[in-house]
């Protein structure tokens, strides 16, 4: 194995307010070794998700039980990362592996989490496995072609547009031939946003008034609204739905650490007037059909129709500042960690 040792980062203090390297304690011990069923895997790559919070958070007063990580076990992300050694009947050593692991050097799996490990297929590069390729890919694609279904034309309106998976549904929505209008919360993910994802228009929502853009930019009313943001931002687009208009519920990144929690949606009737439809999206619902979803995104992504943006941090050290940045909504694009 390529190190003598096997070096963590374990959960030390839950997270009372912000993500910090205090949360969590640097161990190393010995590399692990599989038991029958399981393998062991150097993970290459890793994830950072808004969802992660809700592992390590310490709950509101009255809320119930802790998060779901204990103390004292590594931090779980989803990777990609090599198989090194095997007694898990699907998987051998040097297989590329998409699934739930650590932040750690090598992780033991059994090949069940979340969602289920699986092989990344040939000629996928591992980066891409984990980005746009990954969980939140599947997600913004089949979002976008089986709940959104933009027709051309349509104005489709998206919160969370540069983040994992609003960067993918923003392209795969103008492909589709809609006029796109994406909020983000920089000047910089806005900039990316018009100059690389080719969006009709872009919309601070940090520094600009929204509902005033909104009325701006959609003068008649919204489409499609693709939400990852949550709260306020989905009653306001809510009392904006055009006849037939969709909301696809895919993140609620306003409300994973919100104390108190805001009050509930007022615009919600608004969906009987228009004859609107609200669904949701949970990405392990798709991982089944992800060769679907490769089929049409690889050779978009090899043309250049489809980019790719990544925000890479190198280095396990570096774990715990990647999931801050992404909770400070400091990220341009998917926010990655490459292992050193």
């Amino acid at each position: 194995m390529a190190k003598e040792r096997n070096r963590r980062w374990v959960l030390s203090h839950r997270v009372d307010e912000e993500v910090s390297e205090e949360n969590f304690t640097w161990v190393e011990s010995e590399i692990p070794h599989p038991k029958a069923g399981e393998f062991v895997a150097r993970n290459l790559w890793m994830s950072f998700d808004p969802t992660q919070i809700l592992m390590i958070a310490r709950p509101a007063e009255g809320a119930g039980s802790a998060g779901g990580l204990p103390l004292g076990e590594a931090m779980s992300t989803i990777a990609v990362s090599e198989v090194v050694e095997s007694r898990h009947p699907e998987f051998r050593p040097g297989d590329i592996v998409h699934g739930h692991m650590g932040w750690e050097d090598y992780s033991v799996s059994d090949g069940t989490g979340f969602t289920p490990t699986y092989r990344v297929p040939e000629g996928i590069p591992p980066r891409w496995a984990i980005g746009v390729l990954g969980l939140t890919g599947l997600v913004a694609y089949f979002g976008v072609h089986e709940i959104a279904r933009p027709s051309p034309g349509e104005t489709f309106l998206i919160s969370g547009a540069a983040g994992g998976v609003g960067m993918v549904a923003t392209q795969l929505a103008k492909l589709s031939g809609a006029r796109v209008i994406a909020i983000a919360g920089s000047s910089a993910k806005c900039d990316w946003l018009r100059r690389e994802a080719a969006v009709d228009a872009a919309i601070d929502y940090r520094a600009e008034d929204l509902a005033q853009r909104l009325t701006e930019l959609c003068p008649d009313g919204v489409d499609i609204y693709f939400d990852n943001h949550g709260g306020p931002t989905l009653d306001l687009v809510l009392g904006r739905l055009r006849a037939g208009g969709r909301a696809v519920l895919c993140g609620v990144s306003a409300l994973y650490r919100a104390d108190p929690t805001p009050p509930g949606l007022q615009n919600y009737v608004n969906l009987i007037l228009v004859n609107g439809r609200m669904q949701g999206l949970l990405g392990r619902d798709y991982v089944g059909r992800r060769g679907e979803a490769f089929a049409t995104m690889l050779p978009l992504l090899r043309s250049g129709q489809l980019r790719s943006k990544e925000d890479v941090l190198v280095g396990l050290r570096n774990a715990p500042h990647g999931l801050a940045r992404l909770l400070a909504g400091e990220n341009v694009g998917k926010q990655l960690l490459e292992n050193d």
